[in-house]
């Protein structure tokens, strides 16, 4: 209930002063193109006048050589009119999606803003417990269809770098046995710079091990997994690929930071080094004093390598950057992994059940979860811009 609560005016008037455009550029846009569009009954089926070509690619259980891309088969279905209707634009106009995503995160705050401000208005009136109740369950509409929000933009990500999202296995596995076509590797490694494909690369190779350690033998080329295993260890590749990001983030602006210092005034320089003395002079004296290692010096820790800089944090730091900051990341990761691993939202599978495939499929589904955490990262961030997200 603490999202609830009722905040100043002055407040409320802050947050709708800030503007819709944020930090990363892959979201960023001003205004709408001049096209129009033509609705037709349903949000799935209305087509806009300007068509736009579309992107030759699939997901498959066998090989294709020639399949569109005509519909966005995510595994995980919108349950709002906002989810819907980006899902039309994904199919149909998908240059204008993140406008349109945009203007609708604007309008879910100043919804919420205004049934938060009634309900300020009501204390102490008949109608405060009334308007309480509003409230809350405006809030929790909003919160689905921001998830919904969130999730569409996840799929654009994926769009934009010509990579489907493997729909619900069920949709790819013939006699228990898995196999996805074109396996989009090269595609699912560009987001990803050099230092954090290396890490990436390590964390594959330990689980495809362990796979074939832990599971069944069939032979070299082949893997088998229980489906509930399969599903956690998606789970964590998308965990692991959002705390990545965290990472690389952090490491980025502390070597903005370290650069910025070696020019600063030698007053600041002479009051960092009084502060030092002071430290340790109280460690010395058996004082209590929190350095985090991830701020090491250089000879300690090697700023300048993405691994080595990840290595030397403190468990502080370490649960900082893999901690998910909002209920709505919880909540897609738990949605999408479901809808992915099972036959329906509502039925639970025999954990025994086991998948058969072969290593780059396997592969093919780490790297999806891995790009998912990472968009999921970029996604969290802009729309918290726009729309205060619940503290997880």
């Amino acid at each position: 209930m603490a999202a609830l609560r009722p905040r100043p005016a002055a407040a409320a008037d802050a947050v709708l002063a800030r503007p819709v455009a944020v930090r990363r550029g892959s979201f960023r846009a001003s205004r709408l193109p001049s096209s129009r569009w033509r609705l037709q009954g349903n949000v799935f089926n209305w087509k806009p006048e300007c068509t736009t070509k579309r992107i030759h690619t699939t997901v498959a259980g066998a090989k294709s050589d020639d399949s569109e891309f005509e519909s966005v088969d995510a595994p995980l279905e919108p349950q709002t009119w906002e989810g819907s209707f980006l899902c039309g634009l994904l199919k149909n106009q998908p240059q204008v999606l993140p406008v349109a995503a945009a203007k609708q995160l604007q309008e879910l705050s100043n919804q919420r803003r205004d049934t938060l401000t009634r309900w300020e208005h009501s204390i102490g009136s008949p109608e405060d417990s009334l308007h309480r109740r509003i409230a809350e369950m405006k809030d929790q509409e909003c919160q689905t269809a921001i998830e919904d929000i969130m999730y569409m933009l996840i799929v654009y990500n994926f769009f934009k770098i010509e990579v489907p999202l493997v729909p619900n296995l069920s949709k790819l596995i013939s006699s228990r046995r898995l196999q996805i076509w074109p396996p989009r590797e090269t595609e699912l490694e560009s987001i990803h710079g050099p230092e954090t494909l290396d890490l990436i690369r390590e964390h594959l190779t330990s689980i495809i091990r362990w796979v074939h350690r832990n599971g069944p033998k069939i032979n070299r080329s082949t893997l088998r997994i229980k489906r509930l295993q399969f599903g956690r260890i998606y789970s964590a590749s998308i965990m692991y690929g959002y705390f990545l990001k965290s990472v690389t983030i952090r490491h980025h602006l502390e070597l903005i930071l370290a650069r910025s210092q070696e020019f600063c005034p030698i007053q600041f320089l002479n009051a960092q080094l009084k502060i030092t003395q002071k430290q340790e002079q109280e460690e010395t004296i058996g004082g209590s004093t929190e350095i985090s290692s991830s701020l090491k010096p250089s000879s300690v820790v090697d700023q300048h390598n993405l691994k080595s800089y990840m290595m030397g944090f403190d468990p502080k730091t370490l649960e900082l950057c893999a901690r998910l900051r909002s209920t709505e990341a919880s909540n897609l990761i738990e949605k999408h992994s479901w809808a992915l691993f099972r036959e329906n939202m509502k039925d639970f599978l025999e954990p025994d059940e086991a998948v058969i495939l072969d290593p780059s499929s396997l592969k093919r589904l780490l790297l999806e979860a891995i790009a998912f955490g990472s968009f999921l990262w970029d996604v969290e961030d802009y729309v918290d811009e726009i729309y205060k997200l619940h503290d997880s």
